[in-house]
């Protein structure tokens, strides 16, 4: 599995869609899988959502997009393709009230773009502005240079092409490193702050991370069409296994939600899984923890959604952790994850805080006002994780596990 998709919360539900090869470790035949959740805690799996159709415009491959509830039809907005030469086509699917029956039409919103310039397009966003509904999608261009398509999308069916919201020529854009191409536009409201998201991509090599752009979104009233104007930009998450986050308002549109792909690449040094190593345990990717975003000042803070607290059980000895635990840590001076004799994560605290989140095979450390980190260690028989730390470092631990109901 990679990318979060199509999450829409709808009778009292979150529903979280994926990419997914039911058949392999191997990124092929990508489908849809579907869970979904009352609470962001307890998950259940539903059957997959979406599949490639024969002779249709997905017919390689249901790849990334978003969800919405369009005249309060549960609607699913995707990149279909029929091959893996960069093109694609947003492709329309519409499900049942409760989201888990799905029809697939091969309904086409929005063509490939005649621009020669354009190389490779993907991952359809949507977002509201001015009273109206505009869509985004990633792409790249001749030089290796990232952009963002713009398109009206008043008609979910039928989408207006309006050139480009931004690219990395875009002074503040041009602050994030270099790719071939922008992955998985975002485009989410912040307090006053609007945050564009976008996954640096590189075709055949390692990806770059996610870059952030805060800034100003308004109707320009010469063209009437949406206009952003960046004042800074960084790294989302500092890990190497972070990437394709998903971002969305919650159900009551007063913070952020995100889940992210933390995929099967371990830190330059760290013990690492091989293609070879999936193949044989049978699954390869996971989904992060959700977390809330937030801008503060210039930054893009990441934090566990406030919904995990609940997910504390008793306290544990950080010197000797299960392999489902949270670690909370504040004072001044070094402090240590390890697994086995392999450091997985090493900070230097401040007077800050840092909250980290285990579960088997993932870490993800969020240092409060700092970017986060998305790490992979993997667990060997009789291994477990421990924490060691300065005298000036305090650190609690607990057991994660769902709470009684």
């Amino acid at each position: 599995m990679n990318d979060p998709n199509g999450i829409l919360f709808t009778e009292g539900r979150w529903h979280l869609f994926f990419q997914y090869n039911p058949d392999s470790a191997r990124h092929e035949r990508i489908c849809w899988g579907h869970v979904s959740s009352p609470d962001l805690l307890r998950w259940e799996e539903h059957p997959i959502a979406l599949r490639p159709q024969e002779g249709g415009p997905d017919a390689a491959g249901c790849f990334s997009g978003v969800g919405a509830l369009d005249d309060g039809v549960p609607t699913a907005i995707y990149s279909g393709v029929v091959g893996f030469d960069g093109r694609s086509e947003v492709v329309i699917a519409r499900g049942s009230a409760d989201a888990e029956r799905w029809e697939q039409t091969g309904r086409v919103a929005a063509r490939m773009p005649a621009d020669p310039a354009i190389t490779m397009v993907r991952d359809p966003f949507l977002f509201e502005l001015g009273g109206r509904r505009w869509a985004l999608q990633g792409s790249g261009l001749a030089g290796d240079r990232g952009a963002l398509l713009l398109y009206a999308a008043d008609d979910l069916d039928a989408w207006e092409e309006h050139g480009f919201l931004l690219t990395s020529d875009d002074e503040v854009a041009a602050q994030l490193p270099a790719c071939e191409g922008w992955e998985c536009p975002q485009l989410v409201r912040s307090g006053d702050d609007w945050v564009v998201l976008v996954s640096l991509w590189r075709d055949g090599r390692p990806h770059l991370g996610v870059g952030y752009i805060i800034g100003a979104l308004d109707i320009d009233p010469a063209s009437g069409l949406p206009a952003f104007r960046g004042r800074a930009s960084g790294i989302l998450d500092e890990g190497a296994a972070f990437y394709a986050p998903q971002a969305v308002q919650d159900e009551h549109g007063d913070r952020v939600l995100l889940w992210g792909w933390a995929q099967e690449v371990a830190e330059d040094g760290a013990r690492a899984r091989t293609q070879e190593d999936s193949d044989a345990q049978g699954w390869s990717g996971l989904l992060t923890f959700p977390r809330e975003l937030q801008v503060r000042s210039d930054d893009v803070d990441l934090a566990p959604a406030r919904e995990l607290d609940a997910l504390r059980a008793q306290e544990v000895d950080p010197a000797a952790l299960p392999d489902q635990a949270e670690i909370r840590l504040s004072g001044d001076g070094l402090a240590d994850l390890r697994l086995g004799d392999q450091v997985v994560w090493r900070g230097e605290l401040g007077g800050d805080d840092v909250r980290i989140l285990i579960d088997a095979s993932i870490v993800e450390v969020h240092p409060r006002g700092r970017a986060s980190v998305t790490l992979r260690a993997y667990p060997a028989e009789g291994e477990h994780y421990a924490v060691s730390a300065e005298p000036g470092v305090s650190a609690t631990a607990w057991r994660l596990a769902l709470p009684q109901e």
